[in-house]
């Protein structure tokens, strides 16, 4: 596993958008769209199955595929007009996933190729192309969302940005979920003040949130003036009103078991898509690559540093003590930042530098 660092600029961006774009209307009719492909084709095969063919599937399993369709239709619909609660345990699109989840571990539970809830060996054709409709409409972290419920220990959903973000974490033995298509230019991520909650604490909005550290005085605990009132915790995650704010997943080397660390939350961006009824453009969370960049900009999908070669004349951008826009062109090294510290006093830093567009 890699390990992504929150604290990287690019890495922030990155897991922003992966969070708006798994609690997506266009990424969940996606789902929706792939599972109905998946079931025409079950409910087909159900009555076309010949005796020389392996094992026939299980029948009951379309009382299954009818459930989560329905549940589809009823998620679907109050999503469309901004209401999330449909990932709340028991609603709609939280039922729909779980329902398709055991489906997809149990489409063909005989001994030979099925044991303790999953797969252990391929299938014959027919089941694998009928497995593979069922699996295109599954996303890696499609569960982002969905209510942390049902334990004692109430860890988030994403503890690490891994998960998303590591290519190796798509890979499935028997199967491969498709990576998603960064586009060419991410969005910031919000640098907000507040609300902060914390674990156990009720969530008052939807929304992506990030788990941190408030900075105070060792001694006094108080906020120092000069002091980043922030510091990251870990991995954002993605909440929905009135669930309870989960906890971090911590590790006792000692007992081999997992601790439980509360932690605050504070809210970077809440979710207000939908509440009017306009659907957004959301073309980009279905990027393929060649769509992603321009030939040259292709060149430039990851950040660079300070002293790197520029390898397009374009605009760059730094986040980092302040933010700065700059020009630089192909064959140049990229620039250093001269920025106040704490106390005032200019200095020169080296930053990463992220790709605005071409000029």
């Amino acid at each position: 596993m890699k390990q992504y660092d929150m604290q990287d600029d690019f890495t922030r961006r990155k897991i922003f958008w992966l969070l708006q774009r798994l609690t997506s209307l266009s990424l969940w009719t996606a789902k929706y769209d792939a599972f109905k492909i998946f079931a025409s084709a079950y409910e087909t095969a159900i009555r076309t199955w010949l005796p020389a063919d392996p094992e026939p599937l299980p029948a009951d399993h379309l009382t299954t595929i009818f459930e989560i369709l329905s549940l589809y239709d009823e998620g679907l619909n109050e999503l469309s007009r901004g209401r999330r609660f449909v990932w709340r345990s028991g609603q709609a699109l939280a039922s729909a996933f779980r329902k398709s989840a055991y489906l997809a571990d149990s489409i063909y539970p005989y001994a030979e190729y099925w044991d303790r809830g999953g797969q252990i060996a391929n299938y014959p054709a027919r089941v694998d192309a009928l497995a593979r409709l069922l699996r295109a409409s599954q996303f890696q972290g499609e569960g982002a969302a969905t209510e942390v419920s049902g334990t004692s220990y109430n860890f988030s959903r994403l503890q690490a940005p891994d998960l998303l973000l590591d290519p190796d974490t798509y890979d499935y033995t028997f199967y491969r979920l498709a990576y998603p298509t960064f586009p060419a230019v991410l969005p910031a991520v919000p640098d907000l003040s507040g609300p902060v909650i914390y674990s156990g604490q009720t969530v008052p909005c939807d929304g992506v949130w990030e788990p941190v550290f408030i900075e105070t005085s060792r001694v006094s605990e108080v906020i120092p003036l000069s002091a980043k009132l922030f510091r990251n915790n870990g991995c954002f995650n993605y909440f929905v009103k009135d669930t309870s704010a989960p906890n971090l997943e911590g590790y006792d080397s000692a007992t081999y078991s997992a601790t439980i660390i509360p932690t605050r939350w504070r809210l970077l961006w809440e979710d207000r898509r939908y509440v009017d009824n306009v659907v957004p453009d959301e073309s980009q969370y279905f990027l393929k690559p060649s769509e992603a960049t321009s030939p040259a900009d292709r060149r430039v999908a990851e950040p660079l540093r300070t002293g790197d070669v520029c390898p397009v004349t374009g605009e760059w951008r730094t986040e980092e003590y302040g933010g700065k826009t700059v020009r630089v062109e192909a064959g140049k090294p990229m620039p250093d930042l001269l920025a106040a510290d704490s106390i005032g006093e200019r200095k020169v830093h080296w930053v990463t530098w992220h790709f605005v567009k071409s000029t």
